[in-house]
């Protein structure tokens, strides 16, 4: 039986005067089967408060969309993504069955989201005609989770003292390095540092990419906008926070003060998950 424990914080930083990251957290834990987590991290772009209506619009839009994951557990919570079942009655076909599904259901949701984001700035010209917003999202069932992003922010699992990126930032200077044109380290300074190529509600339709995961007991999964890994670059500080925390809640606000305490030049938005 497998268990999930989270946290989440978000913070204007030091610099800006509004804060338009919107971070979310829902687990679902029946007393007899597999949690069920849905944890997401928004960062929003736009003047005025664009920013801060495209993530909660994003944030609403996705939660509704993943809804029936979390009904009464006399319901079954897996139920919309077990209809129909598989033909074979190997467990592992029917779950790597699941897992399809709720990729497709994943990619589904964050499109959704896309839309309606872009339908509200058009309707609300006044207040966010330039609005967008980045996505980090996980999706967890068990010991089996599905991640998928939107723009440069991240997504991490931290296993056995080591911190890997599971997301790929969808950024100018993300290209740069992939293809050998500037260092990892320049990331940081570069000039175009904060171009993103996507985000939800720039464009009528988006690409999302998706990331299947296994989990095991002890996984760490850290979600986090740019105004965390921008301000704490070393990998194995972000470790040192996150193993010395005592709970979720806690490494949360230890990222983002160590965020504020680098400089604090953007919104933060952080989500900590421990796998159980």
């Amino acid at each position: 039986m497998s268990g999930l424990l989270s946290g989440a914080a978000t913070d204007r930083g030091r610099e800006r005067s509004e804060n338009q990251d919107q971070v979310w957290v829902q687990i679902f834990s029946p007393k007899d089967g597999e949690a069920v987590g849905l944890f997401m991290v928004c960062d929003g772009v736009g003047g005025h408060l664009g920013g801060q209506f495209a993530s909660h619009w994003a944030i609403e839009a996705i939660k509704s969309e993943f809804e029936d994951l979390f009904a009464p557990e006399e319901t079954n919570p897996v139920a919309a993504l077990s209809k129909g079942g598989a033909n074979s009655t190997s467990e592992e076909i029917t779950r790597a069955s699941e897992l399809r599904r709720l990729e497709q259901s994943v990619v589904h949701a964050v499109q959704n989201a896309n839309h309606v984001v872009y339908e509200h700035a058009r309707e609300n010209l006044d207040l966010a005609a330039d609005a967008s917003t980045t996505i980090t999202l996980a999706v967890v069932l068990g010991y089996r989770a599905v991640f998928a992003n939107v723009g440069d922010s991240r997504a991490y699992i931290l296993r056995d003292g080591a911190l890997r990126q599971i997301t790929r930032d969808h950024s100018l200077v993300a290209t740069l390095v992939a293809s050998g044109q500037i260092l990892p380290d320049e990331v940081f300074t570069h000039p175009q540092r904060n171009l993103i190529f996507r985000s939800l509600g720039h464009k009528n339709e988006i690409q999302v990419d998706t990331f299947i995961e296994l989990l095991r007991k002890g996984d760490q999964l850290l979600l986090c906008s740019d105004g965390l890994w921008e301000m704490v670059r070393s990998e194995s500080e972000i470790v040192r926070l996150l193993t010395q925390a005592e709970d979720p809640s806690q490494a949360c606000q230890l990222l983002v003060d160590a965020a504020n305490n680098a400089g604090g030049m953007d919104n933060i938005g952080v989500v900590v998950v421990t796998v159980q």
